[in-house]
């Protein structure tokens, strides 16, 4: 059995055995373990291990990728040798090619950044009981008729990049995870909501019974959904769903989008995107954070930022490729798997808390709705025009009630978002800290 880094070193000789000017390769070792029961009993259990590998060869400027899943020595020159070819007949791409020495990060501390869990992984049986637990504790919940699905898992994740400019790094990481759903009413008039916990530490993990219990409460307060007036309202956007209007943000600053001039974000460099007493910060060096890492799919450092400072948009989240097309410098946001090049993305992020309470935004809100669901979505990515189906609670008064669902909340991204005000509810420990976060005036279409 070969090291990850052993295979990574032996793709990139193949390929410059191969008649490759340049090469880098990826090796992703995994495993998992996940169980699911259902009415007390197993429903299901899978363990899956496997190793896959992709290649990247240059010629000149020109690329190709080759994966497999297949480590045998045999199969790394044949991979090697299909890269190159292909390569040979690829169109010329100007933007791109391998970091540069002066660009690679010199050294790290993985351990700093505690990624993966020093302690046993846990047994079927371990896995068994905390869904066990879940299930037993949603049941319990006066109202649920059933859960629908409650689960538990434990992964573990080794990667490790190399290339042909001397860059070759790795590390591995851990998940471990519970959740349930359950389901509340009978027939037409049933209803479902779910709770779930997943950390790289496994005595971090919440409580199953808290697991279980909460996703049944929220089950059983969906009973007797309607529609609500269709009009304008101030909506606010539960902890829960928050974080996807700044992923709408993020999708917008991307570099792929700002190149391809396919952003509604593409003139606003330099200018107020947030109110001006919040801010955006990037961080992936947060310890126990999925998204924490210490350099990219391209051998960059990563890096601290402020996407966005006092409400301004200070840049774009670029890999190499992006930001030669732009004039600009990797922002070391690379990420790639194994049968594509690398594009960008972001790491943890935290948006600025506000000061008031989410009870006290409904308060302050008076008649309006709370958001936490959504399905479904029409964003125009030139425009920013937005359109999703929501579930929640409507607001009386600045008092919850009763459950809405099936409604359309609308507007404008780059409206809506200078006009947010959050909470200070966003729990610490998420890769994507946003609060519950209020918008007024949207439109609302219900009956």
């Amino acid at each position: 059995m070969r090291t990850p880094e052993e295979i990574s070193q032996h793709l990139l000789d193949a390929a410059r055995k191969a008649g490759a000017e340049a090469a880098d390769a990826i090796v992703l070792d995994e495993s998992s373990v996940s169980v699911e029961v259902r009415s007390g009993a197993l429903e299901a259990a899978e363990r899956s291990e496997g190793t896959d590998l992709g290649l990247r060869v240059f010629l000149g400027q020109r690329q190709a990728i080759v994966s497999s899943s297949d480590s045998r020595s045999e199969t790394l020159t044949a991979m090697a040798e299909r890269a190159v070819a292909m390569a040979r007949e690829a169109p010329e791409d100007p933007f791109t090619g391998l970091a540069n020495e002066a660009q690679l990060i010199r050294d790290w501390d993985i351990q700093a950044l505690e990624l993966c869990d020093p302690a046993p992984e846990p047994t079927a049986e371990d896995l068994l009981n905390d869904a066990l637990a879940a299930e037993s504790a949603a049941l319990t919940v006066d109202g649920v008729t059933q859960v629908s699905d409650a689960a538990a898992a434990y992964g573990t994740h080794r990667v490790h990049l190399a290339a042909t400019n001397g860059f070759s790094g790795g590390y591995e990481r851990s998940s471990r995870s519970t959740s349930c759903v359950a389901i509340s009413g009978q027939g037409t008039g049933m209803e479902r909501d779910y709770d779930g916990d997943s950390r790289t530490f496994q005595s971090d993990l919440r409580n199953p019974d808290q697991i279980g219990r909460t996703a049944g409460e929220r089950a059983v307060a969906q009973v007797g959904a309607r529609k609500p007036a269709t009009g304008v309202y101030p909506v606010l956007f539960d902890e829960r769903i928050s974080s996807s209007l700044i992923g709408h943000l993020l999708g917008a600053s991307n570099g792929i989008s700002i190149a391809r001039g396919s952003s509604w974000l593409s003139d606003c460099l330099g200018q107020q995107v947030l109110p001006e007493h919040l801010s955006l910060i990037e961080d992936p060096h947060r310890r126990r954070m999925s998204g924490s890492r210490p350099f990219d799919a391209e051998g960059l450092p990563t890096q601290r930022r402020a996407i966005i400072e006092n409400g301004v948009l200070t840049g774009w989240t670029l890999d190499l490729s992006s930001a030669r097309k732009l004039k600009m410098a990797s922002t070391g946001n690379a990420t790639r798997g194994v049968s594509g090049p690398p594009s960008p993305s972001n790491w943890n992020l935290s948006l600025t808390q506000g000061e008031r309470s989410r009870a006290e935004l409904l308060r302050d809100m008076g008649t309006g709705l709370l958001v936490t669901s959504m399905i479904g979505s029409t964003i125009n990515p030139n425009t920013g025009d937005y359109s999703r189906g929501a579930s929640g609670f409507w607001i009386e008064n600045g008092e919850i009630t009763h459950p809405v669902n099936e409604c359309t909340i609308a507007g404008n991204l780059r409206d809506m978002l200078l006009r947010i005000i959050p909470a200070n509810d966003a729990r610490p420990y998420l890769s994507r800290v946003v609060p519950s976060l209020l918008i007024e005036g949207m439109t609302l279409a219900g009956n």
